[in-house]
Formats: structure tokens, sequence, C-alpha cells
């Protein structure tokens, strides 16, 4: 049996209904499917919903300092649905030294806090006329090369959160190719950044603020439920329908999936990185990298009476060097509002990542016993939870590692030989829920403009 579209669209997470959703409202008459191998779109994005508790299996949510995913927000009337948890308001720690260290909201409290030593905040300083380091160097040693040893635990701790990663495997061209730029760019980081900064005041940019985390009431399923909303499964929708070749013809494309052969003059493939890089090994067998590490993390959720009184703010992470079973923790109902019943708390720890990947073996009474341990004497909590439950995601982590840039460049390069090929999903050019919006924004312009954008690498903030 075969299917002809003007466009086949692999694979139903955020990435695919962002480029199905922007087709349908530009080009109406645009014939596109959409083949999911699962029977429900969304891919990670899961909530969990249980005796009044709200959680998530997969992200948490989003900032809103993404033009295009504001711009889908708008486009879809979620604008009007989300919560909001500005990060100016609340506070994050690191666990460190055997305590909760805050750590201050703007510049100019983080370089008065006693985080680090004053020798050691003036040491930040030597990136003014330290070297470039060439090659393909990790994040910590960057960072240490950079600005100094002191950093690091606070650095982990943003790649713990991140990527639930390794800062000793993930590389510094791979997860901020944006500042790497700049160091290569004007010599130094800092030099860069106030470059930029006397930049956008003589454009008369807006001025730099803060983000706030975003969400929806009922969780982060809301946001690509309502993107399937006006999808029609069966004509623009196949579940249950996954992908196991793709073919380059004289036309278009073939792809089989199952017993069925779909055709199309344009190839839209979201899947994940790795999922990807399978069927992309047919197209061309000479990719730099067949598959990139990933990770898995499980979330153990602990919901309290609300006599247990949780720190304000957002939660904290723990770097490795504290030897802690939990990655960190997330104070879900501190966020947003309606997260526990009433009367009640509820946060969720992380645990496994990419040097613990053992923990996730253990079986759910040893796994919540441990993590309940840990919090307990981290946060100071003498009760037992009124309310748990462990949250096992299928989707693992990509980490942007050595060689992460040749596949980027493999990636651009393909897709600058065949126009009717795009390329985007989970793990290219980023994990994040902006990243997969913004990807398929830009594919979807691309798709619609035979003459596509160009975007050079991307000048990302730093948050815990």
């Amino acid at each position: 049996m075969n299917d002809t579209y003007q466009t086949l669209i692999l694979g139903g997470g955020l990435s695919g209904l962002t480029v199905a959703h922007k087709l349908q409202l530009q080009a109406p008459n645009h014939s596109f499917c959409i083949l999911e191998k699962d029977g429900r779109t969304g891919g990670v994005i899961k909530t969990h919903r249980e005796g009044g508790f709200i959680t998530e299996i997969g992200p948490h949510g989003f900032l809103d300092n993404c033009e295009e995913s504001k711009q889908l927000l708008r486009e879809t009337g979620l604008d009007s649905e989300t919560v909001k948890a500005p990060l100016i308001d609340f506070v994050r720690y690191v666990y460190l030294g055997g305590r909760l260290n805050l750590i201050p909201q703007t510049p100019r409290k983080i370089l008065m806090a006693p985080l680090i030593p004053w020798h050691a905040k003036l040491r930040v300083l030597a990136d003014l006329w330290k070297p470039v380091l060439e090659g393909e160097p990790t994040v910590a040693k960057w960072i240490s090369h950079r600005f100094g040893p002191a950093l690091l635990p606070y650095v982990d701790a943003v790649y713990t959160g991140t990527y639930a990663g390794d800062f000793d495997k993930l590389t510094i061209d791979s997860v901020m190719p944006g500042v790497r730029a700049l160091e290569r760019q004007y010599g130094s980081v800092l030099r860069g950044l106030l470059a930029k900064m006397r930049q956008k005041k003589k454009e008369g940019g807006p001025k730099l603020s803060m983000p706030a985390m975003t969400s929806f009431p009922l969780g982060m399923v809301r946001l690509v439920e309502r993107l399937a909303e006006n999808l029609v499964p069966g004509k623009n929708l196949r579940l249950n329908c996954g992908v196991t070749a793709i073919r380059r013809t004289n036309h278009g494309w073939e792809v089989t999936a199952g017993d069925r052969l779909f055709t199309a003059q344009n190839l839209v493939c979201c899947l994940p990185i790795n999922a990807a890089l399978k069927l992309m090994a047919e197209v061309d067998p000479y990719l730099p990298l067949q598959s990139v590490p990933q990770t898995w993390i499980s979330t153990v959720v602990f919901g309290f009476t609300d006599d247990v009184v949780i720190p304000p703010g957002f939660g904290f992470l723990t770097p490795e060097q504290e030897q802690r079973f939990t990655l960190g923790a997330l104070f879900s109902s501190n966020m947003f509002p309606g997260r526990a019943p009433e009367g009640h708390v509820v946060f969720e720890t992380l645990i496994g990542g990419r040097r613990h990947p053992e923990r996730l073996d253990l079986d759910q009474e040893t796994m919540t016993r441990l993590a309940l341990k840990d919090v307990q004497d981290i946060l100071n909590i003498k009760k037992d939870p009124v309310y748990t439950t462990i949250l096992r995601s299928d989707g693992g982590i990509p980490q942007l590692e050595r060689k992460y840039p040749e596949l980027l460049a493999w990636q651009k390069s393909v897709q600058e030989k065949d126009k009717s090929l795009f390329i985007c999903g989970f793990g290219w050019e980023g994990i994040g829920l902006n990243d997969m919006m913004k990807s398929g924004t830009r594919v979807a312009e691309a798709l619609l403009n035979s003459s596509g954008k160009k975007y050079d690498a991307e000048l990302k903030g730093v948050y815990f």
C-alpha cells in the first residue's frame, strides 16, 4: 500500500509537532504526514498525575527567553494558559561542603556572595589574557583554564542539572558553541561578552533580564497535546508506525514503516539523534559518528504534609565531589501552584545520570530508601513521606561529548547538498524544549522557503 505526500515528518515529538503546526499554519494546502512509532505523540514529554500530585516524567518546563517558543505559544493560544516561575524570584542551591549554598540571582550578588574566596574571584579575570585553548577540551578542563578551578563544583552542578552529564566528558565546543566562538573571536570570553553588551546597547536592544521557567497548570504534557489537536490520525498522523528504512530516489524519498511504503518530495527527520543516525547511515555511510553516548535518570517523588518546610526556591544540585546518592531535587510545589493536594508539598529527586547508571538498576524499595535518606539529611526532614513514586523515562539524554561538533558539521553539509532533507530533533543542536521548538520552526521556514536560512552558534545563558 502506497501513501504519497509532499513532506514526511519522522517522529511525533516536540520537534515534529512544531514542524507540523507551522506547515498547517503557513501552508494549509501542503500535504504532510507524521510517522510516529509509539501510540501517542509528545516523545519524552509526559506528566504523571496521581492522588492530587502532579509531577513530570520528562522535562519540567522551558525558559521564556526564546522568541520561537513565545510565538508558538501565541499561535496556539497556550500563552494564556502558562504558569511561570521567574528565575529572579526563585533561589537555587548547590549542596557543597555539607550544606546548601544559595546561588544569588544577579552578577553583583554572585560577586559579593561567599561562594568562593576572593583570590579565586580575581582569578576569573585571568580570562582576559589566557590563550585560547585549542583542540576539543572538556567543559571541566576549559573552565579551569579560563576561570580557575574554584568554579568547578558549581559548573559541575550546572551540567548535572542540564544533561545529567559528566563535565569531564562533555566538551565545551559541543555544549556552549556560542561561548567558544566568543573566545576565538575576541581571545577572551569576558571581552567578548562586553563587546556584545556594547553592541546591543548601541543597537537599542532590550536590556538583559532573567527569564522565567514556564509550564502549564496540569503539567508539560499540555504543550504537546495542544500541538497535536489539529492532526487527524490516519490522515496526517500515523501512530504505531515506526520507520525501519529510508531511501533517496530520483523523485524524492521512500520510507518504509512496517508493511507500508510512504513516498514524499521532502523528508524531515525529527527523531532523537541516535534513532536518526541509524536511518541516516542508509543515506550516507560516512557518518562521523554512528551514535552518541546517552544517559538516563529516574525520578523519586516525595510528598509530605506541609508541616515539612521545603527551602524557598527551585531546588538544589549536588556536585559529584559531595558523593551523595541523588543528583539533586526539584521543589515542584514551590515552582508551580497546584502540584500537590491542599496541605501538602511535593519535590522530585533525580537519580542516575552519566556517572552512576548502576543506580538505575536498583529495585524500587532500595532506590526510594536511599533517595529518602539523602534528602532527609540534606533538607533536615524528620518525618516520613505520605506519598512516594518512582518515574522512569524511556528516553535517554544525549551526551554532547567528543566529535559532536563534527556531527553537526555533517548535518549542515548533508542538508546543504540535498534541499529536500531536513534534520532536527532531540539531541541535534541541544536537548532543551526551546531547542526543539526553535529548530522545528526553522526547519518549517526552510522547507517553505527554498532559499533557507543560516544561523550562527547561539550564545546561551547559564542557569542553575
